[in-house]
């Protein structure tokens, strides 16, 4: 596994004691990774839908450069992957005290967009045991230590399973858990999702020889019960945690060839909704501990070209419809596929919840706040807080939400719900 070049541009660290003390203040708070802490797009902190007439405070703003991969927040450090000219680059911010920059590194990025479109990254960095994992569009997994951005390890990715590029680059967000660092690759000969030492970046497993989908992976049950579920080009994968072993599928590709996997795996229990764009639309699977079994399966509830969806007591949020048609929000009963509602044309946009609230923001730069209720969509709040183009997901950390287009990083200040 060759390692690529690396260089340290930036040496404002804060290390020591300081920095683990850091750690300790609130944890329960961190957006750490793709969807949040549970992966699910959620949070158990409600925020404010009470703003000032001009829209949320703006606490702190900082330039960026361009890609889809959103920012992450850990131990009050905020890390985000872009690309600035012909560099990748990984940047720590302090996310509490004005956006200062703590560290940033650097490495060529070779990835180019076969359609003009963008040149990534696209995949969203994760934060788990001191250390930050980031995968580029062309294919490269780093691991960087998040207290002074020094290099760990890096893989070839792409190169080391044979993987193609695909349409767009590579876009899974890597998963992190049990001390291993799992992608959905897309390699041949057994190398379509792979899992890799958290520790060494070694390889620990593949399976399948499925085309890469542009869905992250995410967990299903815990302990010596956990289990992956990865969303690839063909279909859902199933597959055991520590030993790596298939141990279910469901076939789940549109027709056409130019066409995507690309909204992340929403589980409930032993449930997995799965949506996509192209045809497909939307089906919950249900997991008998031996079998896959469908429940409902069809094109017009909940059709995501993608963005992910949320879920909250039985029903599912999340956008309807191709990005270039105009997607709106919609709300479905999970248990059956039912539409309780459509609303008013937002556009794309990624939705998040905190605990009772829709977080919405559209790719547009509008940011929206709706109470999570099947029964109608009402936005409370609204504001323009970014430019246009916004494809990465924000993150929720502390009543700030840290959001980005590709020019600029913004926090904005939503603050606690009201008793």
């Amino acid at each position: 596994m060759k390692a690529i070049g690396w260089r340290r541009t930036v040496a404002t660290v804060v290390v020591g004691l300081g920095w683990f003390a850091m750690q300790g203040r609130g944890l329960g708070d961190d957006w750490p990774q793709w969807l949040g802490p549970q992966r699910d797009g959620s949070t158990t902190n409600a925020v404010s839908m009470d703003w000032p007439s001009e829209g949320p405070t703006i606490v702190w703003t900082r330039a960026v450069g361009g890609g889809f991969s959103g920012p992450v927040v850990a131990g009050g450090r905020l890390v985000l992957h872009q690309r600035r000219g012909n560099q990748e680059v990984l940047e720590c911010f302090d996310a509490t005290k004005g956006g200062e920059p703590l560290w940033r590194q650097t490495w060529p990025a070779t990835y180019r967009d076969d359609f003009g479109f963008d040149d990534g990254p696209r995949a969203t960095p994760s934060i788990a045991g001191g250390r930050v994992y980031a995968f580029g569009a062309d294919g490269t997994l780093a691991c960087l230590e998040l207290a002074t951005g020094a290099k760990a390890w890096s893989v070839a990715a792409a190169k080391e399973f044979g993987a193609d590029k695909g349409f767009f680059g590579f876009a899974s967000s890597p998963l992190v858990i049990g001390g291993q660092v799992m992608l959905n690759v897309g390699g041949p000969d057994g190398a379509g999702v792979v899992s890799l030492d958290a520790v060494t970046g070694k390889l620990r497993w593949k399976a399948t020889s499925h085309e890469a989908g542009y869905a992250a992976p995410v967990t299903m049950g815990t302990g010596a019960d956990l289990r992956v579920v990865f969303f690839t080009r063909e279909g859902m994968v199933l597959v055991g945690a520590d030993s790596g072993r298939v141990e279910g599928e469901f076939p789940c590709r549109a027709r056409q060839g130019a066409s995507v996997n690309a909204a992340t795996p929403l589980v409930v229990g032993n449930r997995i909704f799965l949506t996509s764009s192209y045809g497909v639309g939307a089906v919950l699977l249900e997991w008998t501990g031996q079998v896959v079994k469908k429940l409902w399966a069809n094109d017009d509830s909940l059709s995501s070209h993608y963005a992910s969806v949320v879920h909250r007591e039985g029903y599912v949020y999340g956008f309807h419809g191709r990005q270039e048609s105009g997607a709106a929000l919609r709300c479905i009963e999970l248990a059956t596929g039912k539409v309780r509602w459509t609303a008013e044309p937002l556009g794309s946009g990624s939705v998040l919840l905190a605990k009772d609230t829709l977080v919405i923001l559209s790719e547009r730069g509008e940011l929206v706040v709706a109470p999570a209720s099947p029964e109608r969509f009402r936005a409370v709040a609204r504001a323009q807080v970014l430019g246009t183009g916004v494809r990465a997901y924000p993150a929720l950390s502390g009543g700030r939400l840290y959001a980005r287009d590709t020019r600029k990083l913004v926090c904005l200040e939503l603050g606690a719900a009201k008793p």
